[in-house]
């Protein structure tokens, strides 16, 4: 990750439930938020099967699922578990400052 990334205030910490995807737009870009595991995640909301978004998906095992079909996708790297998607969708670096979750358009992935 580059320092010069560009970090964008996606919402607060206490704004984020265990395990339940917030969706956000940064710069025109839609972003799910999910704090799991102790850890704060931000992964692209759209799947790369179907153009559903994964927010509306459960969380379990640092993986969201796609409630249409359900690929599940790993929070840390985007690949997806299984079958049918084929495709990772694009992970995103994320800081804590105070209560504010900041995430960068900047892809990890």
């Amino acid at each position: 990750m580059a320092d010069s990334a560009t970090f964008l205030r996606a919402c607060g910490l206490g704004e984020l439930e265990e395990d339940t995807p917030k969706r956000v737009e940064l710069d025109g870009t839609p972003v799910s938020v999910v704090r799991t595991e102790g850890e704060v995640f931000a992964i692209h909301d759209i799947c790369s099967h179907a153009n559903v978004s994964l927010s509306e998906g459960e969380v379990e095992d640092c993986q969201i699922e796609c409630w249409l079909h359900g690929s599940a996708f790993d929070l840390r790297t985007g690949k997806p578990s299984g079958l049918p998607a084929t495709r990772p969708v694009p992970v995103y670096p994320v800081k804590i400052e105070g209560d504010d979750v900041l995430v960068s358009l900047t892809q990890e992935s």
